[in-house]
């Protein structure tokens, strides 16, 4: 199987957010879809290892924030080069709040839709869940971030490092997974976090005296 022929599916980049008791998250996302309409209902993707998938599992709510195209990379690493388990996403920001009392995108972002959860399914590394739509609406007239036009205009670019040091393992740079091998396949994803080969850095063998 090529799989850069699913690369070619179109996605966009989203902020999904959630609220359980007192504890708040959220997460990068580039999965969600409407499924229906009567009543509407859409449904995401979540990776099980987030702790933003935890808390919808135990709140049954959401907001997702549709990232408009004027989004930097900072506000993407902030939510989704990090985890909430170590880190308080939402402290110091100033977020509005939707019907359902979670926080949301008040920059970057084009339009949110808060979700309540009426299914879901565990696929292995990912839960989908279904939502029906409590509320939606537009928050500023850009264009949404699709997600090639992240990869191409809003990532950096990894610096290649001329060196003589001999490669022996990649490590993920968001859960500090390592590879061991000197080759990153091209379609490999992190079996922790989910991210590509883009978010691994090299591992050197020890320098010999």
């Amino acid at each position: 199987m090529d799989k850069q022929a699913i690369y070619n599916l179109t996605y966009g980049v989203f902020m999904l957010s959630t609220k359980a008791g007192e504890k708040t998250n959220g997460c990068i996302t580039n999965t969600c879809i409407q499924v229906a309409n009567n009543p509407m209902r859409i449904a995401i993707s979540v990776l099980n290892t987030n702790y933003t998938c935890d808390l919808i599992k135990e709140s049954g709510v959401f907001a997702i924030s549709l990232l408009d195209d004027q989004c930097t990379f900072e506000t993407i690493r902030h939510f989704g080069f990090q985890s909430g388990r170590e880190v308080d996403k939402m402290s110091g920001l100033s977020l509005p709040l939707d019907s359902q009392g979670i926080p949301y995108m008040g920059w970057h972002a084009c339009a949110v839709i808060s979700g309540k959860v009426v299914e879901q399914q565990d696929l292995g590394s990912h839960t989908l869940f279904i939502a029906e739509v409590v509320d939606a609406k537009l928050l500023n007239d850009h264009a949404p971030l699709a997600y090639a036009d992240y990869q191409a205009r809003v990532k950096p670019k990894p610096q290649e490092k001329k060196t003589d040091k001999k490669i022996v393992g990649w490590r993920c740079k968001i859960c500090n997974y390592v590879y061991e091998g000197s080759e990153l396949p091209e379609d490999f994803s992190c079996p922790l976090c989910g991210h590509g080969p883009d978010d691994f850095e090299p591992i050197y063998a020890e320098e010999k005296s």
